[in-house]
């Protein structure tokens, strides 16, 4: 009798530990991938100290770009799970971008500071060349609007500055990979900023309008200088200054109207 009861109760918790059945015959079309942005960044340090700060410290990204001459792609965190890369963050009102966004790290010193002035260092060829290959194949899988390739410092523009103004985003949107203004348009365009330049307060919302989290005080701030400067940095990097100008106000309009 005592082995009849003990069997029993054992088919019993056999029966729970198995769980309920869970029906799959009914998914939900209402969902999209978790990365929504693909962010791009310098490391400001060696491919050595990048591996360790990125595999073994308190930041990551899903990928890393190395300075050696084949300029290799290193994968070190899987694009399903979030790597800790964009930190304190804001783009099209999405804060917090670690959430929703592939991180891709570049080995380059950033930048140097001299008597006659800051010399910003360029990237090679092959980080280059095989950026757009992963940035292809990235947006591709997780259909990634080019608009959404963006920099560091356009998420967080009051904090950094990466990846600079010699990256060189007018050859990524040459490969469908970002955005660029239409040359003839922006001329087109200054010549009419050049006459009466846009206020304070349009300058603050057009930023706002193509994704920059920027105050709407009415009022060229430090603030608003930042975020023009980090809009500059990406769209002029021949001049970014944080000064609003007929050409800026003129490339922010020809932006937004491309949308």
């Amino acid at each position: 009798m005592k082995s009849l009861v003990f069997a029993l109760s054992f088919l019993l918790l056999a029966g729970c530990a198995s769980g309920p059945r869970i029906d799959t015959s009914h998914p939900s079309v209402n969902f999209d991938n978790r990365a929504q942005f693909i962010v791009v960044h310098y490391t400001s340090a060696s491919l050595e100290r990048s591996l360790a700060l990125l595999t073994h410290g308190q930041v990551s990204s899903h990928y890393l770009i190395g300075d050696d001459k084949a300029g290799t792609i290193f994968k070190l965190v899987d694009e399903n799970y979030r790597a800790w890369h964009a930190g304190e963050s804001e783009w099209q009102g999405r804060t917090w971008l670690n959430s929703s966004s592939i991180g891709i790290e570049i080995v380059n010193p950033g930048f140097r500071d001299t008597p006659t002035g800051r010399v910003w260092y360029p990237y090679s060829e092959a980080q280059i060349q095989n950026l757009i290959v992963l940035l292809k194949d990235i947006s591709k899988r997780n259909n990634i609007s080019p608009r959404h390739i963006i920099g560091h410092s356009d998420i967080a523009p009051l904090r950094k500055l990466d990846p600079g103004p010699l990256f060189p985003w007018k050859r990524l949107a040459d490969a469908g990979l970002g955005q660029w203004p239409n040359a003839q348009a922006v001329a087109r365009q200054q010549a009419v900023y050049a006459q009466a330049l846009p206020s304070a307060t349009w300058f603050q919302q057009e930023l706002a309008r193509l994704g920059y989290t920027t105050p709407q005080t009415g009022e060229f701030d430090v603030a608003t200088r930042h975020v023009l400067t980090a809009f500059q940095m990406h769209f002029r990097p021949g001049r970014f200054d944080g000064i609003a100008d007929a050409e800026s106000a003129a490339i922010l309009q020809v932006l937004n109207q491309t949308k």
